[in-house]
C-alpha cells in the first residue's frame, strides 16, 4: 500500500509539474483539457488543495472491482481564484465515461458541505455520461444527495456550472438549480434524453448539438446564461463572472478602486431618437452610464428585447436589467419575464445593487403569449422586483405604458430612486391608441376623422407623453439630462450603501412559477 501511496504521489506531482498552469496557457486554443489541467488552469498556480485522491469505489458486480481507479473519476478540492477562496470538482471523462457512482458523488458532497461551512463558491466543471449503471440505485441516491445540496446552498453561496463535455439524463439536473450555467460550444451538450430516445419515441431525427448544444441552450431554452469557444475560455469566463460576486450572502461585492473624474456622459444626449417609433440600441445607453469596459452580460442571446447582466458603477458592483428597443420594441414577453426575474433574484440573494433602465410599450400581445401563460411569466417579474431588498434604482429613458410601467421597478412596488430623462412618455398607453379610445366620439362626428385624430393625439401626446405629470405626484423623483445620469447613479448608489429592509417573517414567498 506504501508503494502506491508514493507511486500516486509521484504521478501526481509530475502532473502539477509537467501540466501546470504555464503549459496550459500555451494551449489556449486546445478544445478539451483534461480535469486536472482544467482545476489548475482555473485555480491560482500553485493553490489548489486536493481531497479524497485516494477514494475508489466499492463496487465489486459485473467485474467492477477488476477496475480501480484513484479518485474515481472526479478531482475535488478548493484554492483561490484571484487570490479568493473557491471550492471546485471537476468530472474526469477519462474514468468511466465521468459516470457519477456512490462515492463520486460523495466527493462532491463532501465540498459542497465545506463551502457551505466556510462560506465560499462552488465551481463544478461538469463533463459526465450521466450515472454508473453498474451501481444501480446507489448512484441515482448519490445524485439526490447532490441535488438537496444545491438546493440547500441557493441563495446561500453562490454555484457555478461549467458544462464541458456531456451531461446527460440526471446530471443535468445539478447544473439546472446552480445560478449560472456555462458551456464549452462544440464539446458540450446537455438533455435528459439523448437523440436516440427522442427517435423512438417522437420519430424526429435530431442531433446531440441541435438537441441540446451550447447555442441551443444559449438562445432557444435558456439554460445557458454564457458560452465559450474552448474550455480555456470557460474558464476564464468564470473567473470574470466570480469577481462581480460576494462569497456569499452575508457580505457585499467587493468594491474595486476608483477614482471620481468628470462624470458627465455626453455622448447619452444623442442615443435617444426624436422619432418615439424609432428604435436604438440600450447597450449604448449602458455603456455610457457604467465603467468602462465592465459590462458582463447574462443571457445575451436568449429573451434579447431584454437585457440583463453584471456591471461596475464608480468600482461598484451592480446588476442591471433593460428593455432592448432593438428587439420587439422592448416589450415584456413569457421568456424576458422569466429572464429578467430569475436575474432580480439572483441580485437580491447575493447583495448585488439594481440598475432598471426603462423603455417598455407594454407586454406583448397575441394568443401565442396569452397561452403561453404572459399573465403568470409577467408576474414572475413583478413578484421578483417587489421583493427584492437591496438598492434600486431606475432610470425611465422613453415609454414606460401600461401595466409594464408598474412592473419595471416602479417606485410603486419599492423603487428607492426613480428618475427619467425628458424623453419620457409615462402613460397608460399609446397617444394614438388614447385618442382613439377617449375621443372616439368626438373624432367619429369629425368631418374630416383622420385630422381630427392627429389633433387630439397631439393634445394627449402633450398632456400625458412626458414624465413631468408622474414628478408631480411623486411618482418620478427628478427629471434629469441625458448626460447627468451617471453622476446622479453614483450618488444614489452611494446613498443607498447601507440600505436595510426588514420583512414580515415568514418560511417563504409563493412566487407565481
Amino acid at each position: 500500500m506504501d508503494d502506491k501511496i508514493k507511486t500516486l504521489q509521484e504521478k501526481m506531482a509530475q502532473a502539477l509539474l509537467g501540466g501546470g498552469q504555464k503549459r496550459i496557457e500555451k494551449q489556449h486554443q486546445k478544445k478539451k483539457l483534461t480535469a486536472r489541467e482544467r482545476v489548475h488552469y482555473f485555480l491560482d498556480e500553485g493553490s489548489f488543495e486536493e481531497m479524497g485522491a485516494l477514494v475508489t469505489h466499492r463496487t465489486t458486480d459485473f467485474d467492477m472491482d477488476k477496475e480501480i481507479y484513484y479518485g474515481d473519476g472526479v478531482v475535488t478540492g478548493y484554492g483561490t481564484v484571484n487570490g479568493r477562496l473557491v471550492y471546485v470538482y471537476a468530472q474526469d471523462f477519462t474514468v468511466f465515461g465521468g459516470a457519477l457512482s456512490e462515492t463520486h458523488a460523495e466527493k462532491i458532497c463532501k465540498v459542497m458541505d465545506l463551502a457551505m461551512k466556510v462560506g465560499a463558491p462552488i465551481v463544478g466543471l461538469n463533463d459526465s455520461g450521466g450515472a454508473r449503471i453498474q451501481e444501480g440505485v446507489r448512484s441515482l441516491g448519490g445524485y439526490a444527495d447532490i441535488f438537496y445540496r444545491n438546493v440547500q446552498a441557493s441563495g446561500v453561496i453562490p454555484q457555478i456550472s461549467a458544462i464541458m463535455g456531456p451531461c446527460a439524463g440526471g446530471a443535468v439536473y445539478s447544473p439546472a438549480m446552480t445560478d449560472f450555467i456555462v458551456m464549452v460550444e462544440d464539446t458540450s451538450y446537455m438533455f435528459v434524453t439523448g437523440p436516440n430516445v427522442v427517435k423512438t419515441v417522437t420519430n424526429e431525427e435530431v442531433t446531440s448539438e441541435e438537441l441540446g448544444g451550447a447555442r441551443t441552450h444559449a438562445a432557444k431554452s435558456g439554460v445557458a446564461h454564457r458560452t465559450a469557444s474552448n474550455d480555456a475560455t470557460c474558464l476564464d469566463d468564470i473567473k470574470r463572472l466570480l469577481d462581480y460576486l460576494p462569497q456569499n450572502n452575508t457580505e457585499r461585492p467587493k468594491m474595486k478602486p476608483y477614482e471620481l473624474g468628470d462624470e458627465l456622459r455626453e455622448q447619452l444626449s444623442n442615443i435617444v431618437p426624436d422619432n418615439p417609433n424609432k428604435p436604438y440600441d440600450m447597450h449604448d445607453v449602458i455603456q455610457g452610464i457604467i465603467d468602462n469596459d465592465t459590462f458582463y452580460e447574462i443571457h445575451k442571446d436568449f429573451a434579447e428585447n431584454i437585457i440583463t447582466g453584471f456591471a461596475r458603477l464608480g468600482g461598484r458592483s451592480i446588476g442591471v436589467i433593460a428593455n432592448q428597443p432593438m428587439f420587439l420594441a422592448g416589450v415584456l414577453d413569457v421568456r424576458g419575464s422569466q429572464k429578467a426575474a430569475r436575474f432580480t433574484r439572483c441580485c437580491d440573494a447575493f447583495n448585488i445593487p439594481l440598475l432598471v433602465l426603462v423603455d417598455v410599450p407594454g407586454f406583448l400581445p397575441g394568443t401565442d403569449q396569452e397561452w403561453s401563460g404572459i399573465i403568470m411569466h409577467g408576474a414572475k417579474l413583478l413578484y421578483a422586483l417587489s421583493e427584492a431588498t437591496v438598492p434600486r434604482v431606475t432610470v425611465i429613458t422613453r415609454k414606460a405604458y401600461g401595466g409594464a410601467y408598474d412592473v419595471m421597478n416602479s417606485k410603486h412596488i419599492g423603487a428607492d430612486f426613480n428618475f427619467a430623462w425628458p424623453t419620457a412618455e409615462i402613460a397608460v398607453m399609446g397617444a394614438k391608441g388614447a385618442s382613439e379610445i377617449i375621443f372616439r366620439r368626438e373624432i367619429a362626428a369629425s368631418a374630416d376623422p383622420e385630422a381630427k385624430l392627429k389633433e387630439k393625439e397631439t393634445e394627449y401626446a402633450e398632456k400625458f407623453a412626458n414624465p413631468y405629470r408622474a414628478a408631480e405626484r411623486g411618482f418620478i423623483d427628478e427629471v434629469i439630462l441625458p448626460k447627468e445620469t451617471r453622476r446622479k447613479l453614483l450618488k444614489a448608489f452611494a446613498m443607498l450603501e447601507k440600505k436595510e429592509v426588514q420583512i414580515p417573517w415568514k418560511k417563504h414567498g409563493n412566487i407565481p412559477l
